[in-house]
């Protein structure tokens, strides 16, 4: 740590920065009363809030009680709420129910099970809930496939409503009418899904949508329980349909290859189905009426607009956000313009941050080896700029949006201009784009769009030769091992890769059984019938060629990408003499998100960055 920079003078700003409560997950009761949401920054857990949906009182704390909340459900009855919380990162979910009187919280499930639980919903009947959990119903024993399951709270038991084949990520949804669960099975394909249909009384399980074995299809039921919305993979776009529980007929209401649809949902209350559409990165949203067909824009202003629900009064609950708003949720008018009748979720003792102290996005274009346009959002430091960082998201099927970021901004303050690549194998341009990381693998062509990023901000003046690090988190962490195992120093100087992959094999063996079907799917197999390409693509087999910077960053609870990833790795740096530098944390899993260590985190960060491009 000699001759390390002094960048304390920011530390002042970064923890106005994290003071920021984050809000993620926010839904409406049933009956469009009350709003709950998932505040993180406010303390070491992520806890649940709550507030009426017409603003008349302040937001009140529901659970904080040490463990993190990490998604939430409604009741049908709007009384109570059903809570998934883990701890220390390790993504083994209980369940408790929570209640908006004065009712002690109850738990429901098992508070520290050795099983992966997706899912949560409760019946009408306040008695009984369904769930995915990859537990077997008689041993108890952790298994690979999850199972649907019927709970009852007031016994324990548990009955069987599918048995899926294969392990799969799959999050049940219960029909508004308790009647029906339907979910997701990808025993035909690892690269694909298919929709099936539970009864909740145990009377049939069977598929309903197959778009075909190797393609995917989303479903979210609506309203009246008599339709599900569909967003169905095809050639070479995305279709929104609505599929008929009386007939097993489909409506196919968007099916148009110029556009980019990635989701549809029909929101109580709302007669009219929201569709998102992403052009660039940047999320579109429209109102579709299902019988008429007609389409109109839902866009109030500036900056994404995400509707979460329309109140009893017809007022809309809306996400909004940009790299200069902090995402907030508004009130808004039911009709365009959709006029801004006021804010929720608003801390009273957690000032914000004014929009002109924070660095707007540009989009930022450049060509990939192949000729491919690849987009990301670029960040100029205000100052004259120490060196250049590319911030690299995970997924890889995600995209990096135009939104506010505590890490970039702090980074930018820092002195350092802050790249985030949109490579092959985003979100937010075509299926086409998306699946097109497919053709070769991970660690194939979407690592040279992420180096001729890196390349093209030299070639404009904006970075300069040896100047420029890599970071990123899960895949954005595969990226970073894979930059500075292949790159030449004068392109990526340094590197701190975050939970990220170093041997694909370890990782396919070590993950969880839901993960494993996205590796197949990606890397077109398993370590047994890909094995070469496992091995080629694999950064740990090519640490010897290490000249720039490291610095390993790992949660030591991670289940996503096991510590064994680094382990392993650093027995491979110690015997090619390589030297790097190494950061745990004992509280954390998949990804560093505790206030208290994003401090320590982004400062280690921004303080090796600046030592390495000195």
């Amino acid at each position: 740590m000699a001759n390390s920079p002094d960048l304390s003078v920011f530390d002042a700003f970064l923890d106005r920065l994290l003071d920021l409560p984050s809000i993620y997950q926010a839904g409406l009761s049933p009956d469009g009363t009350q709003l709950a949401w998932i505040w993180a920054k406010l303390g070491p857990t992520a806890q649940l809030w709550l507030q009426p949906a017409d603003g008349s009182a302040p937001p009140r704390c529901l659970v904080d009680d040490g463990r993190d909340c990490d998604y939430f459900t409604w009741g049908r009855d709007s009384r109570s709420l059903i809570v998934g919380q883990s701890s220390g990162g390790d993504e083994r979910i209980s369940l408790l129910q929570v209640f908006l009187d004065d009712r002690p919280a109850r738990r429901l499930t098992p508070e520290a099970p050795d099983y992966y639980i997706h899912g949560g919903e409760l019946l009408a009947d306040n008695r009984h809930m369904v769930y995915a959990a990859n537990v077997d119903p008689d041993s108890g024993e952790e298994i690979e496939p999850a199972i649907v399951y019927l709970h009852d709270i007031e016994t324990g038991t548990r009955k069987v409503l599918a048995r899926p084949e294969k392990a799969a990520f799959m999050w049940p949804l219960l029909s508004p009418d308790d009647r029906h669960v339907l979910y997701e099975r990808k025993d035909l394909d690892a690269a694909g899904c298919q929709l099936w249909l539970a009864a909740v009384d145990g009377s049939f399980d069977r598929e309903i949508v197959n778009v075909g074995a190797a393609a995917k299809v989303d479903g979210a039921w609506s309203p009246d329980s008599r339709h599900v919305v569909l967003a169905a993979e095809g050639k070479p776009h995305r279709r929104i349909g609505l599929w008929q529980l009386g007939s097993g007929s489909i409506d196919w209401l968007v099916d148009d290859p110029a556009r980019n649809v990635e989701d549809a949902v029909w929101l109580r209350r709302c007669s009219e189905i929201v569709v998102e559409e992403n052009r660039g990165a940047r999320s579109y949203m429209s109102l579709l009426d299902p019988v008429t067909r007609t389409e109109r824009p839902f866009a109030p202003g500036h900056g994404t607009y995400d509707p979460i629900g329309i109140t009893p009064g017809g007022t809309w609950i809306s996400w909004h956000y940009d790299a200069q708003t902090p995402a907030r949720l508004l009130r808004l008018s039911k009709d365009a313009p959709y006029a801004v009748q006021g804010p929720l979720a608003v801390h009273p003792a957690r000032p914000g941050i004014a929009a002109d102290e924070l660095v707007p996005a540009e989009d930022y274009r450049w060509r990939s080896v192949d000729g491919l346009e690849i987009q990301g959002w670029l960040f100029r430091a205000k100052a004259s700029a120490r060196g250049t960082i590319l911030l690299v998201h995970g997924g890889p099927t995600h995209h990096d949006e135009d939104a506010f970021d505590p890490e970039i901004q702090y980074y930018l303050a820092c002195g350092f201009n802050v790249l985030t690549p949109n490579y092959r194998g985003s979100t937010g341009f075509s299926l086409a784009f998306e699946e097109s990381i497919k053709a070769q693998g991970w660690g194939g062509l979407e690592q040279e769009d992420i180096r001729m990023g890196a390349e093209a901000l030299i070639r404009d003046g904006i970075a300069e030769k040896g100047k420029v690090g890599i970071t990123g988190t899960s895949y954005g962490g595969y990226s970073s091992w894979w930059a500075i195992t292949h790159f030449p120093v004068e392109t990526i100087a340094a590197a701190a890769p975050i939970c990220g992959m170093t041997d694909l094999v370890v990782d396919y063996e070590t993950t969880r059984p839901d993960l494993r079907p996205y590796s197949e799917e990606m890397m077109g197999g398993t370590p047994a019938t890909a094995s070469q390409r496992f091995h080629d693509r694999s950064p740990i087999h090519f640490v010897g060629d290490i000249k720039g910077r490291l610095l390993i960053v790992q949660g030591d609870n991670d289940p996503n990408v096991t510590p064994q990833n680094v382990t392993d790795v650093i027995h491979r740096l110690k015997a090619a003499h390589i030297d790097y530098e190494l950061l745990t944390f004992d509280d954390e899993g998949h990804g560093i998100g505790r206030p208290q260590n994003q401090r320590i985190l982004y400062r280690r960060i921004a303080e090796f960055f600046a030592r390495a491009f000195q």
